[in-house]
């Protein structure tokens, strides 16, 4: 089987869809091709993918509902034209979702949300749980608290940190063009669109920092988001969103737009990034029970299988974990702070929340989150 239909088979996307599209370049929502792409998600939820879908729009929606036409320059204004035009957005996705049956739920994240490791997983057990629910997420910057300045193009690599949240197989980036080209095509009648290409190939940085089309209408983020997104070992797909029924293509192995390629497979590179971690921040002491399940079945880490808690780390860090003799035999990221965990250690997992008052998961530390050394 080829990469694109392995691809296509992928149980998990992340799908970004860009300003340009949404607002039919700046004019106000696109209700006829919203109402498209929903149809398109609909059929692949219909089979058993999961979607998390990245939308931009909210300036270019709140600008035309403001009566604006030109971008305003003050940050507080863009601002007040996201909050107005999130409403339209959110308004729209859900009209075209909810007449397939299908449930949405307005999610609004700062990079914040995804550099801080409690918030990171507080996120991230939300999108699990909204996705186990059968509810299509609709992701968007919260642009209405960030301080920096809102850049057409962020989007990009809010798309791609989303799949690293949600374990993604594949990001689909759809923006108005083709996909990406060794050259700008608008100047260069030789100039070929990429159709597969490894996400560390050197050729990618030389034209991302000339004048070929990679710096210019938003492609240079879409490069970095394939590279973000690849740290997790997600495939990405840059196509245009203009194609007729291209989610459904994309699913069937159609060779559409451009597929950047990760360097490993998606758990791989989980484990990997695991493993560089250099800062512990506590250590698990383990039975001889558990360490048993670790190494033999590669099973997640439960709370009855932990006999002592040392440090005082908090939910979301990494702690080493050791087997009776002190000997490290695996590190991971806990669900639970080192107060939870000492309440709760020693105990079967359907008595967390009697314990706690609450339940964030059943798992200590989750065999996604975990790595043997």
């Amino acid at each position: 089987m080829n990469q694109r239909c392995k691809l296509g088979q992928s149980r998990r996307w992340v799908v970004k869809i860009g300003s340009a599209l949404i607002t039919g370049e700046g004019s106000g929502l696109d209700r006829e091709a919203l109402a498209h792409w929903g149809e398109q998600m609909a059929g692949l939820a219909g089979k058993g993918v999961e979607l998390v879908l990245v939308s931009s729009g909210a300036v270019a929606e709140g600008m035309q509902r403001l009566g604006w036409s030109r971008r305003p320059p003050a940050l507080h204004k863009l601002q007040a034209a996201a909050a107005v035009g999130q409403m339209g957005v959110i308004q729209a996705w859900e009209s075209c979702l909810q007449a397939h049956d299908i449930h949405t739920a307005q999610v609004l994240l700062t990079h914040d949300d995804l550099t801080d490791r409690k918030r990171y997983l507080n996120a991230r057990s939300t999108l699990r749980t909204l996705l186990r629910l059968n509810v299509l997420p609709v992701v968007n910057e919260n642009d209405t608290v960030v301080t920096d300045e809102i850049r057409f193009g962020d989007n990009d690599t809010l798309a791609a940190l989303v799949a690293n949240l949600v374990e993604a197989e594949l990001l689909v980036i759809l923006t108005d063009q083709q996909g990406m080209y060794d050259k700008d095509p608008r100047g260069n009648d030789d100039a070929r669109l990429l159709q597969e290409v490894a996400v560390d190939d050197p050729r990618l940085e030389k034209m991302a920092g000339g004048s070929g089309a990679l710096g210019r209408g938003g492609m240079r983020t879409k490069v970095r988001a394939a590279r973000l997104a690849g740290r997790s070992g997600a495939a990405t797909i840059i196509a245009s969103g203009r194609e007729k029924y291209v989610m459904q293509r994309i699913a069937a192995g159609e060779p559409l737009g451009s597929l950047l390629l990760p360097g490993c497979a998606p758990l791989a590179a989980r484990k990997q990034w695991l493993a560089g971690q250099l800062q512990l921040s506590g250590k698990l002491c383990l039975d001889a029970g558990a360490v048993r399940v670790l190494r033999e079945a590669g099973c997640s880490l439960l709370p009855v299988g932990v006999t002592e808690v040392e440090g005082g780390f908090k939910r979301g860090e990494l702690v080493s974990c050791v087997d009776p003799a002190g000997r490290e035999v695996a590190r991971g990221l806990v669900n639970y702070s080192a107060g939870e965990t000492r309440a709760i250690k020693g105990q079967p997992s359907d008595h967390i929340e009697s314990i706690l008052g609450f339940s964030v998961e059943p798992e200590l530390i989750h065999r996604d989150n975990l790595v043997l050394v």
